[in-house]
């Protein structure tokens, strides 16, 4: 139980640090940890014109991250954004899917579009 709650500590501040950097680069943070019939989207930010859907992965390495990004993650986090974007009063703006990869001691990895909208 001590194990499961020391991860979730880490996910939430991997979250925290992808919202801090996404902000430095100009993003703009609409939500977190938001609950959707379809999952959760860890972040939803705004940049300009585009409404981005960033998924949070905090892991040892780069490549155990990117393993993270498989196929029943991305259709997770389509239907959680085609659900969530008209409540965000989006409508025919561009719709993004962003990955925010966190290593130990390494700066964030910004993956951006990731995922092409099925």
């Amino acid at each position: 139980m001590a194990d499961r709650r020391s991860r979730e500590r880490w996910g939430r501040r991997a979250e925290s640090i992808a919202a801090f950097w996404l902000m430095a680069k100009g993003y703009r943070l609409l939500a977190r940890r938001v609950q959707t019939p379809g999952g959760e989207i860890d972040l939803v930010m705004r940049r300009n014109d585009n409404l981005v859907f960033v998924e949070v992965k905090a892991r040892a390495t780069l490549d155990s991250g990117l393993a993270a990004l498989h196929p029943a993650a991305q259709r997770r986090c389509q239907a959680a954004a085609r659900w969530l974007a008209p409540r965000f009063g989006w409508s025919g703006a561009s719709l993004r899917h962003d990955a925010v990869l966190i290593r130990p001691w390494a700066l964030p990895r910004h993956l951006i579009a990731i995922w092409r909208e099925e």
